[in-house]
């Protein structure tokens, strides 16, 4: 039987939002552990601007956002949540929230953000949606506007999590990378070649990108046990 959509979009935030919905599963653990590796990631500067990407699609780096967010937020920060991806947006989905105004709308001088960004069910994690598809999104996350953006969100937010497309696609998350104070690459376990990974890598260094580490999804537990729906391993840049 075919579920309604209302049905559909409780299936994907369930399916999604592990550390909301289920807060002391081991999955939920493995964000908070990545949660304390970037805390700890830089001793000199404090990560408040961080963008979350991976080599291709369909590696988690959406849902790895959307969790890290809200385990920062149930940290006691207070976090925006920005839908970057302004190709494939997402956040809305997952949030179930209307994207009829977001970041383009802020970007283009059409609103303010305290005007757009929206209250979630989780206490003091806000999101902003992608807003209308724009024909340039490199140019729009590129451009002073969005060095403007930051500025402002930082005054109203403690810590600002950025979800962009990935890097061997477009080129809008190594525009945006430099301009965050540090980058979180996904890799989609048996998904992405170890050499797609490394290019990644390298792109993103090339754009002056300070990158935290690396987190390891859908990994096989072992051979005598069943997949985590999302497994994460974190590893330093160094590794």
């Amino acid at each position: 039987m075919a579920l309604g959509k209302k049905s559909k979009q409780l299936f994907l935030k369930t399916k999604t939002l592990i550390t909301m919905l289920d807060p002391k599963s081991p999955i939920s653990e493995q964000y908070r552990t990545i949660r304390t590796n970037i805390i700890f990631s830089s001793v000199d500067q404090e990560m408040r601007t961080i963008l979350i990407t991976s080599a291709g699609p369909e590696e988690g780096k959406s849902t790895t956002t959307a969790n890290l967010a809200v385990v920062f937020a149930q940290q006691g920060k207070k976090v925006l949540l920005v839908d970057a991806d302004l190709r494939k947006p997402t956040a809305h989905y997952t949030f179930n929230l209307l994207n009829t105004t977001g970041l383009t709308s802020v970007l283009t001088n059409q609103t303010s953000l305290v005007n757009v960004f929206k209250n979630t069910d989780v206490n003091n994690l806000y999101v902003l949606t992608s807003g209308p598809i724009p024909p340039n999104p490199s140019e729009l996350l590129g451009s002073n506007a969005m060095d403007r953006f930051i500025e402002e969100a930082l005054r109203e937010f403690d810590l600002v999590l950025f979800d962009t497309p990935p890097v061997l696609v477009v080129s809008d998350a190594q525009v945006l990378a430099n301009k965050c104070d540090g980058s979180v690459l996904v890799v989609g376990s048996g998904i992405v070649e170890k050499e797609a990974a490394l290019k990644t890598k390298e792109v993103l260094a090339s754009s002056k990108a300070k990158i935290l580490g690396v987190v390891l999804n859908n990994k096989k537990r072992s051979k005598a046990s069943n997949y985590y729906y999302y497994n994460y391993k974190y590893s330093s840049k160094n590794d």
